[in-house]
């Protein structure tokens, strides 16, 4: 696939999430990127903006095996690997396998579940496998996980580890529609008809299965990244890490940063760099490229420190100050 068909391909699956889903076109090209780059995607935003609805749409449109799973406080591991059954007839135990044996799994409210089964699905995410009782059982491929956030309420939450939030390779913040987009909604919310048309419930083509995700990944892989910009990827990712970055800058920035972002993130940067070059029909990787990938893959790798809180500014207020720091090749 060259990148005019490519580009074609990308085009194709907006305009048929665009069937269910209205607006929130960083958030399609996010999950579109996490798919073709193999990552896993963490979503932040308040209830109904189609989070759900999206990773649904997405599944349908791939063709993959989709479950979701609703994370609450007391959520079990097994409820999430599965577990042995003690079968009397053959005196011997089978493996029931839980809801985490799909390609697309939802992991709704994430931060609701206690640390046993944050560990649980770290092993899924990292390793493609599952532990139950002595024996690991590899995940189906492709396997992606689409996790939710809740950032308004914070009763019956937990804290997710900084090891599991390394493993997403993007977090994307959902934001509320524009008025224009919030119109098209209410006119195409379900109605109360049963004869009427409904928005939500109109089937999808998979316009994306295995072959189309293998040459767009393929595609992803042939565009040109000069040597240049990888090291300017490195400096920014370097740049994020205070111990490396006082000495050159002084205190400065990094009196909001406790804990930088690791090599795991000049990865995800650099694949997702080429494939946002992609989705611009580009042959090639511009700076604005990185720039733009830049937010997604740090804003949940870089800590910041109580003084970003006490001066209000979040992490894409810090990732700004940083990537006007770093010099542009």
């Amino acid at each position: 696939m060259d990148q005019h068909d490519a580009w074609a391909q990308i085009e194709a699956c907006r305009k048929e999430l665009a069937k269910r889903i209205v607006g929130q076109r960083e958030m399609i090209d996010g999950l579109l990127t996490a798919l073709i780059a193999g990552g896993h995607i963490l979503l932040e935003g308040v209830p109904g903006l189609a989070k759900t609805l999206a990773v649904k749409s997405l599944a349908e449109i791939t063709g993959l095996a989709f479950k979701r799973i609703q994370f609450t406080p007391d959520l079990l591991p097994a409820d999430l690997t599965g577990t042995l059954i003690w079968e009397q007839g053959k005196g011997s135990f089978s493996v029931r396998r839980g809801p985490v044996f799909a390609n697309v799994i939802l992991a709704d409210e994430i931060n609701r579940a206690p640390a046993k089964v944050q560990s649980a699905l770290l092993e899924a995410m990292e390793e493609k496998q599952v532990t139950i009782g002595e024996t690991s059982y590899p995940l189906p491929e492709p396997f992606f996980v689409l996790a939710t956030e809740n950032p308004i309420e914070h009763e019956g939450t937990y804290n997710l580890p900084e090891a599991e939030l390394d493993r997403f390779l993007l977090k994307l913040l959902v934001s509320y529609p524009k008025p224009e987009e919030e119109l098209a909604i209410v006119r195409g919310s379900a109605p109360l008809s049963a004869n009427a048309t409904d928005r939500q419930g109109s089937p999808l083509s998979p316009v994306l299965g295995g072959n189309a995700l293998a040459l767009l990944r393929g595609a992803a892989d042939s565009v040109h990244l000069d040597e240049g910009i990888s090291e300017y990827i490195v400096s920014i990712v370097t740049a994020t890490r205070p111990a490396s970055a006082r000495a050159q800058a002084g205190e400065g920035l990094y009196r909001y940063v406790s804990f930088g972002a690791s090599p795991r993130a000049s990865i995800a940067l650099y694949r997702c760099s080429r494939i946002f070059a992609l989705f611009e029909g580009r042959s090639f990787v511009t700076p604005e490229d990185v720039k733009a990938a830049a937010y997604p893959v740090l804003r949940h790798r870089v800590v910041l420190s109580y003084e970003a809180e006490a001066d209000g500014l979040d992490a894409d207020a810090v990732i700004s100050r940083i990537l006007a720091h770093v010099p542009v090749p």
